[in-house]
């Protein structure tokens, strides 16, 4: 051997072996910026998610009904409401009725409530207002999906 100390070269891998207390905290705190930044990126998705799927809803339901109007000469009543869409009401005449106009039932809103039918609309006084009460499930506040102009609230 050349004049190398074995007791050094082995001391000092053994003391490069493992990561130090502070290395291993840097890490973490790394690791715990780099989850808060993707959290707060991502935290507005899902409920931009359920409105989208509202809007979705709505958009079909719109067209269930006008093949309804147009197949019965009205759209269904407030009290008939949109299940008038999967089971023929009785003030509409056997030969009249096509449906059921939906196929799967009339589906909740993304937030587990139904869709507010009214007709004749308040807003769409020719037809009918059709909405879906928002993440908070009141009618009438600022979340709501809505079927006419927001000039209307």
């Amino acid at each position: 051997m050349i004049g190398v100390n074995m007791s050094y070269v082995r001391q000092t891998k053994t003391n490069r072996a493992g990561f130090s207390l502070i290395e291993l905290l840097l890490v973490l705190v790394i690791l715990a910026v780099l989850a808060a930044v993707v959290a707060t990126r991502f935290t507005g998705r899902s409920e931009q998610a359920r409105n989208t799927a509202a809007r979705t809803d709505i958009a079909s339901l719109e067209t269930a009904l006008d093949a309804f109007e147009i197949d019965a000469g009205r759209f269904p009543t407030s009290e008939e409401g949109l299940e008038a869409l999967i089971e023929q009401p009785s003030g509409v005449q056997e030969d009249a009725w096509r449906g059921p106009y939906i196929k799967r039932g009339v589906p909740k809103d993304p937030w587990g409530n139904q869709y507010n039918y009214q007709q004749p609309g308040r807003h769409n006084t020719s037809s009918y207002d059709l909405s879906s009460s928002g993440p908070d499930g009141q009618a009438g506040t600022e979340d709501d999906i809505i079927n006419w102009s927001e000039d209307d609230r």
